[in-house]
């Protein structure tokens, strides 16, 4: 159960924050985003908050931002229809009723002449109690469609997300991978504040309770000056000579308060793949400010970033397997390994699930931000964009072929894990 949890936590932050990055930057650009979504399929729950719906939905899957304009619109107000009008204090249309009209008694009932609630949002049409003169009604910019009694919100070009500029649209489809790199930042920041980053000095830091450490008398906090009379200088330096001599006595020269002491201990063996190591159990000496916290955020997120782009080019060149490739239930099965070893690790595997997210998503693979970020490249170099309908071709396939790729890799995390 406590996996279950964890899973859904970290998959709903990676997927919360990306597309708040979306959201945050469709918004300052002035386009007119619908719903926020947490998942796909069924709604589980819903809320509206000003124009936006915020809903969780069942299959996580991913998540979406719907901005208007990206998609056709779905109600249409032809010549000929008859339909209801409610108006705002200052004169214009703010509801359009297109069925049920019955249920608004106040509404004006119009037949339709002509109608462009697009750009000069403008409706005009004849009184069903007087066809003899036609009328002009002009339309709010924050009016909305009334169907079933349910409204829908009215987006006028300007509000339109093919209306704003190349840089507008980019900013909106970069920000969500952007966000990704952001999460994983602060994670690792996080974690520096709690846990202590990493320093490089011969000092010991905490001892385990069994380890032969704290059984030959050393203590954390101890300055190792030499080991075997060789002097070390790092962290790493005591490491290496450890790891060379399991099940040897070794004598630490170590300096505790102001006085220097000799100490003999004798590495444990461990066996790690198919080498024989020694260890003494403790840990590297960590230092906790804010500053090492900051300077640890930004070298995890590069050291991943870089780490996981080299395996992608791995896998385009063939050295790596599609079998190694996760989907969720990879992914899952790995949280559940993970999040054994404890909070801290759990946090930072979701750091680099986000890094991969956002790496992932920044491909020039169609359906994903960075085909459409392709898309936005192209039409910088031609001066126009390519016809929406062949866009949304390109896409439509690049999605159902990612849908295809995501039922191979499940299938084989099945098999791997469970079969």
């Amino acid at each position: 159960m406590e996996t279950v949890i964890a899973f859904i936590i970290i998959f709903g932050a990676l997927v919360f924050f990306h597309e708040l990055g979306h959201l945050i930057f469709a918004k300052r650009a002035g386009i007119l985003c619908r719903e926020f979504a947490i998942g796909f399929g069924p709604k589980v729950f819903s809320f509206k908050r000003n124009e936006t719906v915020y809903t969780i939905r069942l299959l996580p899957l991913g998540g979406f931002v719907r901005m208007a304009g990206e998609d056709p619109e779905m109600i249409e107000v032809k010549p000929g229809y008859n339909i209801g009008l409610l108006f705002n204090s200052a004169g214009k249309v703010n509801k359009i009723i297109i069925n049920n009209k019955d249920k608004y008694p106040d509404a004006r009932i119009i037949e339709v002449e002509s109608a462009d609630i697009e750009h000069k949002m403008v409706l005009t049409g004849y009184e069903v109690d007087n066809d003899e003169v036609i009328q002009h009604f002009e339309v709010s910019d924050e009016a909305y469609f009334v169907v079933d009694q349910q409204e829908t919100q009215i987006a006028p070009y300007n509000r339109q997300f093919a209306s704003k500029t190349l840089g507008q649209r980019t900013l909106a489809i970069a920000a969500g991978p952007f966000m990704n790199f952001v999460l994983a930042f602060f994670v690792f920041i996080i974690i520096g504040l709690l846990q202590g980053t990493p320093i490089n000095e011969p000092i010991l830091g905490k001892l385990t309770e069994d380890g032969a450490a704290i059984q030959s008398g050393l203590m954390e906090g101890d300055l190792v000056r030499q080991i075997e009379g060789q002097e070390v200088h790092t962290w790493e330096d005591i490491v290496e000579i450890i790891r060379a001599n399991p099940e040897t006595e070794l004598e630490f020269t170590v300096e505790r308060n102001a006085t220097t002491q000799e100490i003999a201990v004798t590495p444990k063996s461990q066996q790690v793949a198919e080498e024989t190591i020694g260890i003494i159990g403790v840990y590297g000496p960590v230092e906790k400010s804010v500053v090492a916290s900051i300077k640890s955020g930004f070298t995890e997120t590069y050291m991943w970033t870089k780490e996981i782009i080299l395996g992608l080019g791995k896998l385009i060149t063939g050295q790596f397997s599609i079998d190694m490739l996760s989907g969720p239930v990879g992914i899952y099965v790995s949280t559940d390994t993970v999040a054994q070893s404890g909070v801290y690790y759990l946090m930072r595997w979701a750091a680099i699930l986000s890094i991969n997210l956002g790496i992932v998503n920044l491909l020039p693979i169609p359906a994903l931000d960075g085909g459409r970020l392709m898309f936005f490249a192209i039409e910088a170099v031609r001066g126009k964009p390519i016809d929406r309908h062949k866009e949304g071709m390109v896409h439509f396939i690049g999605f159902a072929l990612l849908m295809l790729l995501m039922l191979v890799v499940t299938w084989n995390d099945i098999q791997k894990f469970f079969l």
